[in-house]
């Protein structure tokens, strides 16, 4: 098996993901490695066939999403569950995403669950279902900036990223 372009980016992608995760711990790298290397052969042997190219500067700029979100979700839900009385009022939505590559859409679909209160149920086509803690509030501008995010990254230009909700 050969190594291309785009299985090295995508090593070095997971490995950088992994250091960041394990706060750069050299020791965390004995099982790093592996990990890193099996997620690297799993990318690739159930990967779409389709071959990205991803900003690297898209990626810069997902970052502090990435850590703010994460953050602010973690909050949230400690805050609706930890609390004497639970503040949950669960339900879904459906979200019609204008990402183009399948590969983006499965992206941000996992992306969704760093939202606060938020987790994605289903993905089909160009239909993300949306579980929320709080029914009550209005998710659009925080898929939408998100969905904008994920679209810096797969480096799409065509036409304004942002879904709607059905």
């Amino acid at each position: 098996m050969t190594l291309d372009r785009h299985d090295i980016v995508s090593l070095l992608a997971f490995a950088l993901l992994w250091w960041l995760l394990s706060g750069g711990a050299v020791g965390s790298w004995l099982i790093g490695i592996p990990a890193v290397l099996a997620a690297g052969w799993a990318a690739r042997r159930l990967g779409t066939g389709e071959r990205r190219t991803i900003s690297a500067s898209g990626v810069l700029r997902f970052l502090p999403l990435f850590l703010w979100e994460s953050l602010r979700g973690g909050i949230d839900v400690a805050q609706r569950t930890l609390a004497p009385r639970l503040r949950v009022q669960p339900g879904f939505t459906l979200y019609r995403t204008n990402l183009q590559q399948p590969g983006a859409r499965v992206f941000f679909a996992n992306c969704v669950c760093l939202l606060p209160g938020t987790l994605a149920a289903d993905l089909e086509c160009d239909r993300l279902r949306v579980h929320m803690l709080d029914a009550g509030l209005d998710p659009q501008l925080q898929l939408q900036r998100l969905e904008r995010a994920v679209a810096l990254v797969y480096r799409q230009r065509e036409g304004e990223p942002g879904g709607t909700i059905l």
